[in-house]
């Protein structure tokens, strides 16, 4: 990113003839390049997900996948495995999906793409956190790589909720990214058995949503195993 911001300004989407690098080269560097990445974290609402909205109208995007997970941590921290810091959580949950605003969103069912993730979400954290103070890179570059790396119980319970949401919208919509990805209930449970690390009662919860899915047909059956 070379640190200038993209911008398209006024309601009917021409070029603002007064670019946001003018008043910027006005204010304090670090306001500046505080208001640089801000401006370029609006992207996010433009990464579109493979979840529905619980109405089944449209596809979410990412910064309200984001927005609904802080929501879950404020009010299921309760039901955390261990102690959370629910502030912190939630930081860790704006932060973990930023990335996609350069690579985009990768479907958890997609193999092909979910091969290359780490490398392009890497490459993508470098980018844009060093749009910010050295300060403020740090911190959450931090967070990004503590949810990454699910070392933590506030990491553990975020990682769970994070996995928790599409399946909720995917009950709700009766299908959603299962039926797109042709999904069985032995694949949903490998990728859902985070949520137990992080709140076992949410899994409890989780556990009916999946049973009540297969009975329902939205979820395919686990193809027997050959003996």
């Amino acid at each position: 990113m070379d640190g200038s911001v993209r911008y398209i300004g006024g309601m009917n989407g021409h070029q603002s003839p007064h670019p946001p690098d003018t008043w910027l080269s006005q204010i304090a560097p670090r306001l500046a390049a505080q208001m640089r990445f801000l401006i370029e974290a609006d992207r996010l609402k433009t990464v579109i997900r493979g979840s529905r909205i619980a109405d089944g109208s449209r596809h979410e995007n990412v910064a309200e996948h984001s927005w609904h997970l802080a929501l879950f941590a404020m009010l299921l921290g309760e039901w955390a495995a261990e102690p959370v810091d629910a502030c912190r959580v939630i930081q860790m949950l704006i932060v973990h999906d930023l990335v996609e605003i350069e690579c985009g969103d990768t479907p958890l069912f997609d193999a092909a793409q979910s091969q290359t993730q780490a490398e392009r979400e890497a490459a993508a954290a470098e980018k844009l956190f060093a749009i910010l103070p050295r300060d403020q890179e740090e911190r959450l570059r931090a967070l990004w790589t503590e949810f990454e790396a699910a070392a933590t119980p506030d990491a553990r319970f975020a990682k769970s909720i994070d996995r928790l949401q599409p399946i909720l919208l995917n009950h709700l919509v009766q299908g959603g990214t299962w039926s797109d990805f042709d999904v069985d209930e032995r694949r949903e449970r490998m990728f859902a058995a985070r949520i137990a690390h992080g709140a076992p009662a949410l899994w409890d919860m989780t556990d009916k949503l999946l049973v009540e899915a297969v009975r329902a047909g939205w979820l395919r059956t686990a193809p027997e195993e050959s003996s």
